[in-house]
């Protein structure tokens, strides 16, 4: 069984208000040409297909395009989509029945009552069958009828709960398909590198423990974009194809091709991707930086030496169509440093702490208000 894992596409994000289209369609067209070269059996998007939960008609226009180009490139693919946090839940819910009969499989809600599980997949090959898990973004929020708890249950919580219900074959294959924060269990959420373009909660309180991932062969993970590993080889955030911020500059983004023969026999390929444009930073006074003009999306850092002659930031913009921004280093910058969390202190006890000793009723305000994240 051989399958792409991808995820975190934001089709419709802007970079300092610059329409990223054009990079994303010669993007997408680098994806679909491997698969028409590799021709997988599916193809896993993890998540935030969308930028944005309402997205503009430009954007819905693309990731139908997208769709279409990967379906012509590799006939009879499976192709496997789920919900991130930055995308509409219930848009992407729509028409499962059908999309199903045409082997795309769009799953925007998690179980929400008793009688719904996780959407599965189940595909076989010569050495058996292979069965896809299909998890949505979960927040507590969403799950408060299927476990009718009148406590507020963690992000954490909610995830183990809800993996405790799946009757999981594990003597055959199973993969993963999710868009959560997993953190590995020797690591404290403020050791994961995290880029400027996620969307991070206050205190980490979406982390959830990797250990449900264990019942797995294979985890295809969304929602960090940096390419990483969850503990293992084959628990792993496949990144986003572009770089979405100014942190993410000089990253190697890729696909990752996942081969899968018999049960605890995986292999793995990053296949690179090639942006249209490269994300950049550069340093230097300004004549060194415009003996080097590009055509690349570059952060410039002026030292403190650079000149200062009136057109020289329409000099810099002229050398550089796709400037994002220039910033001007001081001699002496001086670094702020913040102040250590407990990292053992959970959310509720963190708020109670800054509140400074809160009533029974505004702690069930907050414990809702916490459930509600």
């Amino acid at each position: 069984m051989r399958f792409f894992h991808l995820s975190d596409l934001h089709i419709g994000l802007k970079l300092f208000n610059r329409d990223l289209r054009e990079d994303q369609e010669y993007i997408f067209s680098e994806i679909a040409d491997y698969a028409k070269r590799e021709k997988p059996d599916a193809i896993l998007i993890a998540g935030d297909i969308y930028d944005k939960a309402v997205p503009s008609a430009e954007a819905v226009e693309l990731f139908d395009r997208f769709l279409g180009m990967l379906l012509q490139a590799a006939p009879g693919t499976e192709l496997m989509l789920i919900s991130g946090n930055h995308d509409s839940a219930p848009r992407l819910n729509v028409f499962r029945s059908i999309l199903r009969r045409e082997h795309v499989h769009m799953i925007g809600q998690p179980p929400r009552r008793e009688d719904e599980f996780m959407e599965r997949v189940r595909l076989e090959d010569s050495f058996g069958a292979v069965n896809f898990y299909l998890l949505p973004f979960v927040r507590p929020s969403m799950l408060t009828k299927l476990f009718k708890s009148e406590e507020a249950l963690s992000y954490d919580d909610c995830l183990h709960r809800l993996f405790s219900r799946e009757k999981i074959r594990e003597e055959e294959r199973n993969v993963l398909l999710s868009h959560q924060f997993y953190l590995p269990s020797s690591k404290k959420a403020g050791e994961i590198e995290r880029m400027d373009s996620e969307i991070r909660t206050i205190g980490n309180i979406d982390a959830v423990k990797a250990d449900l991932l264990e019942r797995f062969d294979y985890a295809a993970l969304g929602h960090i974009h940096k390419p990483m590993r969850v503990g293992s080889e084959f628990f792993r955030y496949s990144g986003s194809p572009l770089a979405f911020s100014v942190s993410e500059a000089g990253q190697e983004k890729a696909v990752i091709l996942v081969e899968m023969e018999k049960k605890g026999e995986i292999r793995t390929e990053r296949l690179p991707l090639h942006p249209l444009r490269e994300l950049r930073v550069l340093q230097g006074n300004a004549a060194e930086l415009l003996e080097s003009p590009t055509t690349d999306y570059v952060t410039l850092l002026l030292t403190a030496e650079s000149e200062e002659s009136p057109d020289i930031r329409d000099r810099l913009r002229a050398a550089f169509p796709n400037l994002l921004e220039i910033r001007r280093l001081l001699p002496e910058e001086k670094t702020r440093q913040s102040l250590p969390l407990e990292e053992e202190s959970d959310p509720f006890s963190l708020c109670c702490a800054f509140l400074g000793d809160p009533d029974e009723e505004e702690k069930r305000i907050l414990a809702d208000a916490l459930n509600l994240i």
